[in-house]
């Protein structure tokens, strides 16, 4: 990571940190620069419900907020970072196609589903002409990485099919090439929809198959540069990491945050949308590994930093509203990670 300017971590921006995770108070705006790419960014920020000074008074409003948080996050992204997007089921959808326009790719949505406790206070249907509501989003997005064939950007799967091409070999012998009986021309050279991503394993035996067998006058085969092939570890870091929890589905069951983990300043709740820990940390287990780091743009209470400083991931959380930061930042300075909160739903 770049030096910060001492002009944005100063007694009016300060910094808190401990175990390699940091909270910043500064608009993050200023910071993303200066920060190392992420392996994830954890996204709760605005609602479109005029939350807090700056959200936006409809959802409407949240293109225009997001995009340059968004155009900074896709310069900084890898192929190997995930995007956790929280927010109203409107708000996302209307921000949505700015994602899409910056090179993210939409991968699942993810409801929370507090309960039907949580309808007490947002039950007034008659007023309303509506459900009550007891659901956000948390929607999964990827940055792909990027190919070419013939001067033209190309998909993953494209580039693949166009690289056994290019050695004249018939498609059959990739099954070969694998060792099995018709899984990679069915898989990871098909040109539908159910294309498979080649294993390392996989991709390996491929890269080396197609350089032994081709054309020599075509060689190397599966390179980006044209000097050499593309190896193992590089192939590993050309897709988001993903480790599927077993019992784990899309709809998350977890009751709002309540009891000792809900932080308030005598009777009243400090932050109005507090995360529950559970949920952030089932996202950063599921997108990335130990000493990966994970940035939090919009931190509020900082529950990714805590949930970060827990599972023994770097992180990097802002929070403009001073408040938030310094409650976040005694939260951090007094965590006991040994505080168990896994989630199994």
């Amino acid at each position: 990571m770049k030096p910060i300017p001492k002009a944005l971590v100063d007694a009016t921006h300060p910094v808190v940190s401990r175990d390699g995770v940091s909270i910043f108070h500064a608009d993050v705006l200023d910071l993303y620069d200066w920060w190392e790419s992420p392996v994830v960014i954890m996204s709760d920020g605005p609602y479109g419900v005029a939350g807090f000074p700056g959200d936006p008074p409809r959802a409407e409003g949240l293109p225009a907020w997001y995009e340059p948080h968004i155009a900074a996050w896709s310069r900084k992204a890898t192929p190997i970072t995930t995007l956790w997007f929280w927010n109203t089921e409107l708000g996302w959808a209307n921000v949505h196609p700015v994602l899409v326009k910056n090179g993210w790719t939409y991968r699942a949505c993810h409801i929370w589903d507090k309960g039907i406790a949580h309808a007490a206070g947002n039950s007034n249907t008659k007023s309303l002409r509506k459900l009550p509501i007891v659901t956000e989003v948390c929607v999964q997005y990827v940055k792909e990485a990027d190919f070419g064939h013939n001067g033209k950007p190309v998909s993953m799967q494209e580039w693949l099919r166009s690289e056994w091409e290019r050695t004249g070999l018939p498609f059959y012998q990739t099954n070969e090439a694998c060792r099995v009986r018709n899984a990679a021309t069915r898989k990871y050279f098909t040109k539908c929809h159910l294309w498979y991503y080649p294993p390392v394993e996989a991709f390996e035996q491929l890269v080396a198959y197609a350089n032994k067998y081709g054309r020599k006058s075509g060689r190397p085969y599966f390179s980006i540069d044209g000097k050499k092939p593309v190896t193992a570890k590089q192939w590993t870091r050309m897709r988001a990491k993903f480790y599927c929890e077993p019992g784990v589905t899309n709809v998350w069951r977890q009751p709002a945050v309540r009891g000792v983990e809900r932080l308030k300043n005598g009777s009243k709740c400090i932050h109005t949308n507090q995360k529950p820990l559970r949920l952030v940390e089932l996202s950063i287990r599921l997108s990335s590994d130990p000493g990966d780091l994970v940035w939090e743009p919009f931190g509020g209470l900082c529950s990714g930093a805590i949930a970060c400083h827990r599972l023994k991931r770097r992180c990097v959380s802002a929070e403009v509203v001073k408040e938030f930061f310094d409650v976040a930042a005694m939260r951090l300075e007094t965590h006991d990670a040994t505080q168990d909160t896994s989630c199994s739903g």
